[in-house]
């Protein structure tokens, strides 16, 4: 395996590894908007523990979505910044993709359907089918609600669901009999080979095309409609306790 630095902060864990001399070196911590200030310093520290000066990597492995709009934005120009200063391509690395192959470990499903909370009563999801060693995109990358994937499940049950929308929205999401692993999040070691095998197709682009995917142009709500989605969530309980 290459040099590879990769990191990941659209959600709310910041999620940092290193591949170098056969080793491979995590860092985990809180995201969110915490992210914009410690991913840096902690990228920092990583490199240091594992005696690899930044001009050593080989490229520099990033999240770019889709996910919280800050996060990709600190994921963008921190990629940016670090392959600009050291002279290095950037590899960028659909984040639902990360979480397939964070799913897939361990696992004998080669379908899997991810989805993620992507707040505002809305999912984050995608299809992907991993065989002879690569992965595919069956479905690319999409903003939907619970109900538009409900009737997509029941045209074609999925074999397998991960994701953070699991936990988040339960029984709205009727996965049937397919796998479910809420569990599953884009951590940046799962990133690693992904990160690999996009290096070895070519898929290095210069530091300027370190770019987010962005699926949602909304990023704020009205009270008004933060309520209603609230309310949505909530559907069974008295309405005087709302």
């Amino acid at each position: 395996m290459k040099t590879l630095l990769a990191f990941d902060t659209a959600t709310e864990r910041m999620s940092i590894a290193l591949a170098a001399g056969g080793e491979v070196r995590v860092h985990e911590a809180a995201g969110g908007a915490q992210a914009s200030a410690a991913l840096i310093p902690a990228i920092v520290e990583l490199l240091g523990k594992a005696g690899v000066a930044l001009e050593q990597v080989d490229a520099i492995a990033f999240g770019r979505g889709p996910g919280a709009f800050t996060g990709l934005r600190t994921a963008c120009s921190v990629a940016q910044g670090l392959a600009f200063g050291a002279g290095k391509p950037v590899l960028p690395v659909d984040t639902l993709l990360t979480v397939a192959e964070d799913a897939r470990v361990g696992e004998h499903a080669q379908r899997w359907w991810i989805a993620m909370d992507a707040r505002m009563d809305e999912i984050y999801a995608a299809h992907y089918a991993f065989d002879h060693g690569r992965w595919s995109t069956l479905v690319a990358p999409m903003l939907v609600t619970p109900d538009m994937l409900n009737e997509r499940w029941r045209a074609e049950p999925a074999q397998a669901v991960a994701g953070s929308a699991l936990a988040v929205f339960g029984e709205r999401l009727r996965t049937g009999g397919a796998r479910r692993n809420p569990e599953a999040a884009p951590h940046a070691r799962a990133m690693l080979p992904l990160a690999q095998r996009l290096w070895e197709d070519g898929g290095a682009v210069d530091a300027a095309q370190a770019l987010p995917l962005y699926v949602r142009d909304k990023v704020a709500q009205t009270t008004t409609e933060r309520d209603a989605a609230r309310l949505a969530r909530q559907p069974d309980m008295p309405e005087g306790a709302r």
